[in-house]
């Protein structure tokens, strides 16, 4: 099916077909040599990147986190070479830990081209391998609502405490309760500046609070800046997690990173909570602001630090 139906990987306006290439494990993520090869992507004309001509033929300048870099140097600089070989084109890449763009240069026109899709396509791929960096949010910290799930502990811890692997530890910082709406991986100033801007952007457009998580991950998603594992956001809030019982300042795990990690963890049977306190009322709040959380931090309040904000009337 991979031959017939190859997936489909969206990179800003344009669409590539991605044709299906055995993969292998490697040790060390940061060691794999991932290669788009000539046969791997349909390097079709896109317009949404600018090639320029000049005296010695074209150019074409990308940014990319530096972090990335790594990825399209490759073991080695295997990956580098190739891309150069395979496009006929020269491709400079910024000092490790330097922002700055990738400016790609060749005599042919198609050939600059094909070295830009391929590196978009690198930088796609090993993006959504990165561990996320922050998350939007709504705060449900409010006193009130700390109480209640204070309460709510409470009762789980004395009525279920003889449950496997139930204990105090599973249970979220109440002053870090939040709905969460998406995650997002920002990989220097330049980034999170974007999201900061694309999130006051958003407020003219929005209404309702399902409608305003939807359109909020419309836009992100389309900004490259996060991952769409949903069809629709599925509003939730954590209270209780096995992640927890190691960091209990860590918030949920994006799918793509708990996997990794699930194993290590310690589980539990829930099966009695979800039946005592299916019902359980957790208070009222007024919903005014959206939060651009940094993971792993906390600020003066006890919830997690602000890197932008967009409060509604």
């Amino acid at each position: 099916m991979e031959v017939l139906r190859p997936s489909l990987i969206r990179i800003g306006r344009c669409v590539y077909r991605k044709t299906h290439i055995r993969e292998h494990a490697h040790q060390h993520e940061e060691e794999e040599d991932f290669y788009a090869g000539p046969g791997d992507i349909a390097d079709e004309p896109c317009d949404a990147f600018v090639v320029e001509e000049t005296e010695r033929g074209y150019q074409c300048a990308v940014d990319v986190p530096s972090p990335l870099y790594k990825y399209i140097i490759g073991k080695k600089g295997e990956t580098k070479k190739k891309l150069e070989t395979e496009t006929r084109t020269s491709i400079n890449i910024p000092k490790p830990g330097v922002e700055g763009e990738i400016v790609i240069t060749g005599q042919h026109r198609n050939g600059v081209i094909s070295a830009r899709t391929r590196i978009d396509v690198l930088v796609e791929s090993f993006r959504k391998k990165q561990p996320f960096t922050h998350f939007l949010s709504f705060a449900l910290n409010q006193v009130a609502v700390q109480e209640k799930f204070l309460q709510f502990k409470k009762e789980v811890l004395e009525k279920c405490s003889n449950d496997y692997g139930v204990s105090s530890s599973l249970f979220q910082n109440p002053a870090k309760l939040h709905l969460t709406i998406g995650t997002l991986v920002l990989l220097n100033e330049q980034e999170i500046q974007k999201a900061q801007e694309l999130l006051q952007r958003c407020k003219e457009d929005f209404a309702e609070l399902q409608l305003i998580a939807d359109r909020l991950m419309d836009r992100f998603v389309a900004s490259g800046l996060m991952m769409k594992e949903w069809d629709r956001v599925k509003l939730h809030a954590t209270v209780m997690n096995t992640i927890f019982r190691k960091d209990p300042s860590a918030e949920e795990q994006s799918n793509r990173t708990a996997g990794k990690s699930f194993k290590e963890r310690e589980s539990f049977d829930g099966r009695k909570i979800l039946k005592l306190f299916e019902n359980f009322y957790f208070g009222e709040v007024q919903l005014n602001s959206v939060y651009l959380s940094q993971r792993f931090s906390t600020d003066s309040s006890g919830y997690y630090a602000t890197s932008g904000q967009l409060t509604f009337s």
